[in-house]
């Protein structure tokens, strides 16, 4: 178990990561059964725990995991890069390159040189169901954009890999202002799902996550506090976009439902699949509302409904695990969780780089300390006693 620290950020951002990962695991064994399939498989209260690989015994997580590690190395990769020639360019052109080398990893008969060192664990170089909209996206060789958008897809493929950009934070120009953060979050989706109700949901999850975890804002900070102003704020970025009104509505039935004594099914299901973005963050969201003091309870709802379960299970973990921090999440969601101590190294790697990059005078052997140079400007860093699972 790596150590903990002090700041109560370095635990949210763990937590984050390996909430969203949880979720993911969960949810991935039931993505494709319907709710009816579900209960038939699992008995009538759902699937309520891992299961597990027989070969490893791990609770194996999804391409949404997969590329969520990707988006946290192209962050890193853009900012130390920045720093070590002192020109710095746009973050989701960082992450693009990353998520090339995901691709790759889908098809290793085209393997071509990476930049990123996650890239050459052994157990991230398998398939698990990725989304044919970001295969064929990043397969065009070109990198879409909000002003210049590759397709019209407004799948969950995008939400469910951008919460590393709510969780990097500096001095940067285009890190300081809390809007330009969620713009980022929209950028990154919008690399391979082109509908703005693609990249917009994904902006509110950013929102979502950063202001848990970096605080600040015009109200008292509960949830319900929070998801206001993040509607409030996606109504700023986003006017005029004819597209607008449909996700607010999502919001606000989210937010109604969470309050109602009806089921989670009942209420899931008025909400949607899960298999578009929208309404992959409305589910979310109503989770994370109705039961943001229980971490497993939100999990368990967030997964057990007809639709994209190991979606919705993921983002629900993100929004959860930065709420309750990684400390807090219960044990039985992080033993035996895949990628467990990579998804750990990566968070602290987030945290880190900040702290040390916030530094009056900032040298190479401090950001070479923890890796960070070898991991992300050479990509040829490895653990030691080799990767493990």
């Amino acid at each position: 178990m790596k150590k903990e620290y002090a700041d109560p950020c370095a635990d949210r951002i763990r937590g984050c990561l390996v909430g969203g990962a949880a979720g993911d695991a969960l949810g991935y064994p039931v993505e494709f059964l319907s709710d009816k399939g579900i209960r038939k498989t699992y008995g009538e209260q759902g699937i309520r725990s891992y299961v597990r690989e027989r070969e490893t015994g791990l609770a194996v997580v999804s391409d949404d995991t997969q590329m969520t590690m990707y988006t946290a190395t192209g962050i890193l990769y853009g900012e130390l890069r920045g720093w070590t020639r002192g020109i710095y360019g746009k973050t989701y052109d960082y992450v693009y390159v990353n998520y090339m080398d995901w691709l790759h990893t889908q098809n290793p008969q085209k393997k071509e040189p990476g930049v990123s060192w996650i890239r050459e664990i052994p157990q991230l170089q398998v398939r698990r169901a990725p989304g044919n909209t970001c295969l064929s996206a990043l397969e065009s060789g070109s990198c879409g954009s909000r002003t210049e958008p590759i397709n019209g897809s407004k799948g969950c493929g995008g939400i469910m890999r951008v919460a590393p950009v709510a969780l990097f934070n500096s001095s940067g120009e285009q890190w300081k202002d809390i809007r330009r953060v969620d713009l980022i979050g929209a950028d990154v989706a919008a690399v391979t799902h082109g509908h703005p109700l693609g990249y917009i949901p994904a902006a509110a999850l950013v929102h979502l996550i950063r202001r848990i975890v970096y605080g600040g804002g015009r109200r008292n900070g509960t949830l319900y506090d929070i998801a206001a102003e993040c509607r409030e704020t996606m109504e700023e970025l986003f006017k005029g976009n004819p597209y607008l009104p449909a996700f607010l509505k999502k919001l606000d039935d989210a937010a109604i439902l969470s309050q109602n004594s009806a089921s989670d099914r009942e209420n899931i299901r008025r909400l949607g699949e899960g298999w578009v973005a929208e309404e992959t963050f409305a589910i979310a969201l109503y989770c994370s509302l109705r039961y943001s003091y229980d971490f497993s309870a939100a999990l368990i709802a967030s997964v057990n409904h007809d639709g994209d379960s190991d979606s919705t299970g993921a983002v629900t973990g993100n929004i959860m695990g930065a709420l309750t921090g990684c400390s807090e999440i219960p044990e039985c969601w992080k033993e035996g969780l895949q990628f467990y101590p990579v998804l750990l190294e990566l968070a602290d790697d987030l945290y880190f780089t900040r702290e040390i990059l916030e530094k009056p005078r900032v040298e190479r052997k401090d950001l070479e300390e923890r890796g960070l140079l070898s991991k992300y400007v050479q990509g040829s860093w490895k653990p030691e006693g080799g990767w493990g699972e």
